[in-house]
């Protein structure tokens, strides 16, 4: 009887430690979003880059030299993930070996002149040189309130030949792929060992699901029902990850309001948010049609430059995405969304409110090949998902819920192409957070 109760209170401890990682989370039968996010008082914007490869796996650059691109390019924060490993003991490449080669060293050199890089020759007579670790680098640039490194990993798993990547942000120790039984348990599993590692350490971190249509690795219908996983890449600066889809596959942003949808009305999960990254590779052409970075940004909205704020605040939904609009505020309230746009010279903007009204025709029906037979990818859905409800044209929008609205999101448009886009043509965007709308209570009723 004994042994019972305490496996009993074991549970009850297991379930309370669950709830707190996910509680920050804005839960289906909440009411309204009601915040205000705008730079004032304590609270202040940084933007970061989430998706971040180096020479400690297929990057083509050091830590310090990517690091110091991004400080000099007006970031508040980075996020380092190369695949499967943590930049965390001693390590040698052979400069003729690697990515970056000469180049990247010679650049090394002229940008850390004071005995900083480390060399050795071979018997065979390679030059290789040591690569700095995480804290070695962040040990150098970190700045309390201008400028933070953070320790994170690119969880590379699969599941057939579909690709499942998923970034985990703020680690402690590495995160070891956990493989599954189909996708959608492969990102589950990858999921929990995240956060066993944040309930067994006590120290904040989260996780997201990178470029669903990279390999079409990804569909809605795989990502919907994970619990515990509660962002994902809307926007990716890779060439290669599709985040428009084509004819058989939805984009990213398709897939967004996919999931929101069927989480609202059949799952009782939080929102997906949605983040847009770099996935820097390439860092000596700029601009090319490489994986540069520069592309894709999160704006925090923070107390502090640290990472466990900035994970705070991002749970809480107190962040945009963007690919080069920068936005003055959003607000969220049970009445509506509000957004102002901070101006450039010469741009035009164009606000679209989207989202899903309760009723929405809610059948969907797989995509069928020519010989009509069902293809893995993302089921067709009734055009009453992801609807655009509104169009604004100007720097400042509203949208009034009419009553119906299970959740809104904003989507900002520049009349300035990118310089140096993921997918040639593209304008400079931004990406509010959905919000709960007034029907999300009523279809939980």
């Amino acid at each position: 009887m004994k042994s019972a109760r305490s496996l009993f209170v074991a549970f009850l401890v297991v379930v309370s430690m669950w709830a707190a990682i996910n509680l920050p989370q804005t839960t289906p039968t909440a009411k309204a979003n009601a915040q205000v996010l705008r730079a004032t008082g304590e609270l202040q914007w940084f933007k970061g880059n989430m998706h971040t490869h180096s020479l400690w796996s297929d990057g083509d650059d050091y830590l310090e030299s990517i690091a110091l691109w991004y400080r000099e390019h007006d970031y508040q924060f980075l996020v380092y993930t190369d695949h499967n490993t943590l930049a965390d003991r001693e390590r040698w490449v052979d400069v003729s070996k690697s990515k970056g080669g000469k180049e990247a060293l010679e650049k090394l050199k002229q940008k850390f002149p004071e005995g900083w890089v480390t060399e050795r020759t071979t018997a065979e007579g390679k030059i290789e040189v040591k690569l700095k670790t995480f804290l070695e680098v962040a040990e150098r640039f970190n700045n309390p309130s201008k400028y933070l490194l953070v320790q994170g990993e690119e969880v590379t798993d699969s599941f057939g030949k579909a690709p499942i990547h998923m970034n985990a942000s703020n680690v402690k120790e590495l995160v070891v792929p956990r493989h599954g039984m189909s996708i959608a348990e492969t990102i589950q599993n990858n999921t929990d060992a995240l956060i066993s590692q944040r309930e067994r350490t006590g120290q904040p971190m989260m996780i997201h699901l990178n470029h669903p249509n990279f390999g079409w690795g990804i569909t809605a219908e795989d990502l919907m029902r994970v619990r515990g996983e509660n962002f994902f890449e809307v926007y990716n600066g890779h060439p290669g990850v599709k985040n428009s889809g084509d004819e058989q596959h939805a984009s990213t942003e398709r897939i967004w309001d996919i999931i929101n949808t069927r989480r609202l009305t059949e799952f009782e999960l939080p929102l997906l948010y949605g983040l847009a990254t770099d996935d820097g590779h390439n860092y000596h052409k700029i601009p090319s049609r490489a994986a540069e970075p520069g592309r894709g940004w999160v704006v925090v909205l923070a107390p502090q430059l640290h990472a466990n704020a900035l994970v705070d605040a991002m749970e809480h939904g107190r962040f945009y995405s963007s690919s080069g609009v920068a936005l003055e505020s959003v607000t969220s309230s049970p009445e509506g969304l509000q957004i102002s746009v901070k101006t450039t010279a010469d741009t035009t903007y164009q606000v679209d409110f989207i989202g899903t009204r309760r009723g929405f025709d809610p059948k969907h029906e797989p995509v069928l090949d020519k010989d009509g037979k069902p293809l893995r990818v993302t089921e067709r859905y009734s055009d009453d998902i992801g609807k655009v409800l509104a169009t604004v044209e100007g720097p400042n929008a509203s949208f009034k819920f009419s009553g119906d609205e299970l959740y809104v999101r904003a989507r900002i448009t520049s009349s300035r192409k990118h310089p140096n886009p993921s997918e040639v043509g593209e304008f400079e965007r931004a990406w509010t957070q959905p919000a709960l709308g007034p029907g999300a209570k009523k279809q939980a009723q």
